[in-house]
């Protein structure tokens, strides 16, 4: 499959059962990261995760968005998008969760999924990552650096009552 046939699409509230299906991959893909916490990251009593809390006021509240990638119409990842700053700087969008299926990682779908987010709003951007998850990091990092008309990328090091780990603020536009 390639990725010239990814579709990044705004997800409607008849999608919401997709990306909470996909948020069970995503929360099993992340309890590896849990593995000192008490509750994140466990399964409850009928197999599934508890979910993602306020998952529905992504479909309710004008400052969050929902959106899905699908490549030849089947659902290959999502992304929550905010306005909620991991730092104290301003910000017009944070990526809150970005998920792609491990069929598809690592062959530009998740690039080429972030570079299509990125062109939806200009304005300052931010990606928070925590402390343990090197590969987003990572992801991230190329994510910005490679998408044209980015600047004053900068990146921090948090660890308050905030946010525990690296925080990733750039302009685009």
């Amino acid at each position: 499959m390639s990725i010239a046939s990814l579709v990044v699409s705004r997800a409607g509230a008849d999608e919401a059962p997709i990306i909470a299906n996909l948020m069970q991959l995503y929360i099993h893909d992340f309890s590896e990261l849990w593995f000192d916490r008490e509750v994140e990251g466990e399964l409850g009593p009928d197999g599934r995760y508890s979910g993602y809390p306020g998952l529905g006021t992504y479909w309710t509240d004008p400052a969050r968005e929902a959106w899905l990638f699908r490549i030849k119409d089947l659902p290959v990842g999502f992304a929550l998008v905010n306005d909620v700053a991991h730092a104290r700087a301003p910000i017009d969008r944070a990526v809150a969760e970005f998920f792609v299926v491990r069929k598809h990682r690592r062959r530009g779908v998740g690039i080429a999924a972030a570079h299509a987010l990125f062109g939806t709003t200009w304005g300052v951007w931010e990606a928070a990552v925590v402390r343990r998850n090197a590969g987003a990091l990572a992801f991230w990092r190329q994510a910005a650096d490679s998408y044209p008309g980015v600047r004053d990328i900068v990146e921090e090091d948090h660890d308050d009552a905030m946010w525990n780990g690296a925080v990733l603020r750039f302009r685009v536009g």
